[in-house]
């Protein structure tokens, strides 16, 4: 990770341990301040492994937890229970202990399709303030976050600018990072970028390394890097410092 970039966004490096905890208490205070401010807060977190132990140390903060709502960056339009579903990896993995008396709210409904479904969800969200408290993102190795996916015909809608809805469908067939689930439903780029505090957990140097060249490209051929723009409001937790780039 370049100086320059790093001095748009703050970045902490460090072994996976310690890059866990440290953001597990960077969303620990933006949450209690949040709570404190306005009586309720916004957490929405991505499924995969990399966060595992993330979740395992934020799980049990000293949070007012019911104050709390959780809900996902994106999920596969599959029901919970079912292989690939990111609810049923989020309940198991981090609605537990203290944080199982967190209020979360799912992003899969009965439609058949995912754009047959976005208008439940922006009405389950109605009691949620915007913008969103904190938005925990993911990185795959092709460089997409959240659902949004290099060669989707559905991103550059997602990730426009000019969108207003909080989510969006994506179709992401023969997208190679989305595998076997190529339906998803996600949160827009502006929802994103409106967040109050926008993490980038990203442990592991394969994923760092892509990270930083994504800086340099063009967003929709490297989504993660449109991250940049929130600049100060985003802070990534990686496992290569700024000299290896």
């Amino acid at each position: 990770m370049t100086r320059k970039h790093a001095a748009e966004y703050g970045c902490v490096s460090g072994e996976p341990a310690q890059i866990a905890q440290s953001c597990a208490q960077h969303i620990a205070r933006a949450l209690k301040t949040a709570v404190a401010a306005r009586g309720a807060a916004s957490l929405m977190l991505s499924g995969g492994s990399s966060p595992k132990p993330l979740f395992k140390a934020l799980q049990s903060a000293d949070i007012d937890w019911p104050k709390i709502s959780v809900s996902l960056v994106d999920e596969r339009w599959v029901a919970p229970g079912e292989d690939g579903s990111n609810e049923t990896f989020i309940k198991s993995a981090f609605l537990q202990g203290r944080a199982a008396e967190a209020r979360f709210i799912s992003l899969k409904t009965t439609a058949p399709r995912a754009a047959l479904g976005l208008a439940e969800i922006e009405e389950r969200f109605a009691g949620v303030a915007a913008p969103f408290d904190v938005c925990v993102m993911g990185m795959g190795l092709d460089s997409h976050t959240a659902s949004w996916f290099p060669g989707s015909p559905d991103c550059a809608q997602a990730m426009s600018l000019e969108t207003a809805p909080r989510f969006a469908a994506i179709d992401a067939s023969g997208c190679a990072g989305a595998g076997r689930f190529p339906e998803r439903i996600t949160l827009t780029l502006t929802a994103v970028l409106s967040s109050r505090h926008i993490i980038l957990f990203i442990p592991g140097t394969p994923k760092a390394e892509v990270f930083a060249r994504s800086m340099l490209g063009n967003p929709y051929e490297t989504p993660v890097g449109a991250l940049k723009s929130a600049a100060n409001r985003l802070t990534v937790y990686t496992t290569l410092g700024e000299g290896n780039s």
